[in-house]
């Protein structure tokens, strides 16, 4: 790994005005380092967590305070290069093991970034979506990941998935699963002109819509994806696109693939935003997450 050890919390400088040994190194767990949630209070409180902010005085106040904090410290680490030069030093070098492939979501192989999870859950949780597009099935975790959630959401939420190959082990695993009963799965190119209409037959009466794109990764298809596909996003929902990190990656990574630099998701957003104007990059997402394979690629719909 190419990232260097954060300062250890013992190197810290700490009063003693209360009556601590200050020859004993720092502990943050503190003397009573027995009891789980002394110990997270002392961290939390070594690192600064939770301290006030203006008008945070008020009990109702609080909850706003806590989010602002936390918007102010992931705007900081954000901004900072020396953070996202060595966020992107780790992504790149964990690629060259498949690190996303280490991971499943409810016993299906879910290949994405565990940042990137929690940030579909989040999206998810906010919008409420009645229908979740994705195309780019892969061995399935996505698709179970959305139907999951929409399940614990209650209503009747539905999955679509698209993929020009679903592999027939993959389809029988996807589809022996619990949460295959709000999924439908669709093969064919997902810019075919009859895969784009049963799409949208999915899609009628439905509101709100989430979309995420995941297919092939090159300019040309991804945004005649987008194209094809944005109009049923509905105004505050999202449509992600994912692995526009690609841009930001050495082209070794992709020698025997037809996208690389320059052709590849972030171009196609990039050309797709200067012709639509319902859609704008959430930076919020990108700021708070950092380790992503999509930087500029959540896409919040600010217009119907």
């Amino acid at each position: 790994m190419l990232l260097e050890s954060p300062p250890s919390v013992s190197d810290k400088s700490f009063s003693s005005a209360d009556g601590r040994d200050e020859s004993r190194p720092y502990d943050p767990y503190g003397d009573d380092s027995s009891r789980p949630c002394d110990r997270r209070g002392a961290i939390h409180r070594a690192q600064g967590w939770g301290e006030a902010a203006p008008g945070s005085g008020n009990p109702s106040n609080e909850p706003r305070s806590f989010e602002h904090e936390c918007r102010a410290n992931a705007q900081r680490m954000s901004a900072s290069e020396e953070v996202r030069r060595l966020t992107l030093d780790w992504v790149c070098e964990t690629a060259k093991y498949k690190y996303t492939y280490n991971f499943t979501w409810l016993g299906r192989p879910i290949i994405q970034l565990p940042a990137d999870i929690i940030a579909m859950q989040e999206i998810i949780w906010q919008v409420k979506p009645e229908l979740v597009i994705e195309t780019g099935i892969a061995r399935g975790g996505s698709l179970i990941f959305y139907a999951s959630l929409l399940e614990m959401l209650g209503g009747d939420g539905r999955v679509v998935g698209v993929d020009v190959d679903i592999r027939q082990h993959n389809r029988v695993g996807i589809e022996a699963h619990p949460m295959f009963k709000r999924i439908t799965m669709i093969e064919g190119s997902s810019t075919d002109e009859d895969v784009v209409r049963r799409v949208y037959e999915q899609a009628r009466g439905k509101s709100p819509v989430l979309v995420v794109l995941d297919s092939s990764h090159t300019h040309e298809h991804v945004l005649r994806e987008l194209e094809l596909y944005s109009p049923l996003v509905t105004k505050g929902s999202y449509l992600v696109v994912l692995d526009t990190i690609i841009e930001d990656m050495p082209d070794e990574f992709f020698a025997h693939r037809p996208w690389g630099r320059g052709n590849n998701p972030k171009t196609a957003v990039r050309q797709f935003l200067k012709a639509s104007s319902r859609f704008q990059i959430d930076h919020a997402v990108e700021d708070k997450l950092l380790i992503s394979v999509a930087p500029d690629g959540y896409l919040r719909c600010v217009r119907e």
